[in-house]
């Protein structure tokens, strides 16, 4: 089996996986509360999904047939880790830029850049294009595919092929309706909380020096 296809639900359970991976080293492998509430979130996912316990017992239950996820016994509840590296065999950091497909749907490099930067921080855009083509000239089959460019826009966009290659999913995928996923907006709030957090930090130190100092910082 070179390249599995995946029903949505059972994309979003390995896609969960390879981020609770990264993002939750503690807890993981995860239960199967901690995995419903993951496939369930309300941000960092497009779509937002509402799937049962039962659903995703079976998606666990098909993709351990696909050898992509192991179950282990673990305190009081079965625990499920993902075998990705196993069955796809690519570099980490290819699975972390397919982990953030499988969970918010066709990205850019640059949007997959900031999505994934809590599970593998790439240098730059470049070094994410370099994955990108690896995965879409893989031997074995490819993982991803390269989007036609949405007018006005400046980048391609990138979407998995682990649901099929149907082209007209393609093109309803490059609609300017969904030009704008839902994903992608809490990972750029995320990056903006994070840098006004930093301004913060700044103006209270300069403050605080200009105390010590007797200085009167400017309006």
């Amino acid at each position: 089996m070179s390249v599995p296809i995946l029903s949505l639900a059972e994309a979003r359970v390995l896609g969960v996986l390879i981020e609770k991976q990264r993002t939750v080293p503690d807890t993981y492998p995860l239960t199967l509360n901690s995995l419903v509430a993951g496939c369930n979130q309300k941000t960092s996912r497009h779509p937002v999904m509402e799937l049962t316990e039962a659903q995703v017992q079976d998606a666990l239950a098909t993709l351990r047939g696909m050898a992509l996820v192991n179950e282990t016994s673990g305190g009081r509840a079965m625990r499920y880790a993902h075998n990705a590296d196993g069955v796809l065999r690519i570099p980490s950091q290819s699975q972390a830029l397919l982990a953030v497909l499988l969970l918010r749907g066709p990205q850019t490099a640059g949007e997959l850049r900031i999505a994934s930067d809590r599970m593998h921080n790439f240098a730059d855009i470049s070094s994410v294009e370099a994955f990108l083509e690896e995965l879409a000239e893989r031997p074995a089959g490819a993982l991803v595919a390269r989007l036609a460019r949405l007018p006005g826009a400046r980048e391609n966009r990138w979407m998995h092929l682990l649901s099929g290659d149907a082209p007209e999913a393609a093109a309803a995928l490059e609609s300017p309706a969904a030009a704008d996923p839902a994903g992608e907006v809490p990972a750029l709030r995320a990056q903006v909380q994070r840098l006004e957090g930093e301004v913060a930090a700044l103006k209270a130190t300069v403050a605080r020096l200009c105390t010590e100092l007797g200085i009167t910082p400017e309006a």
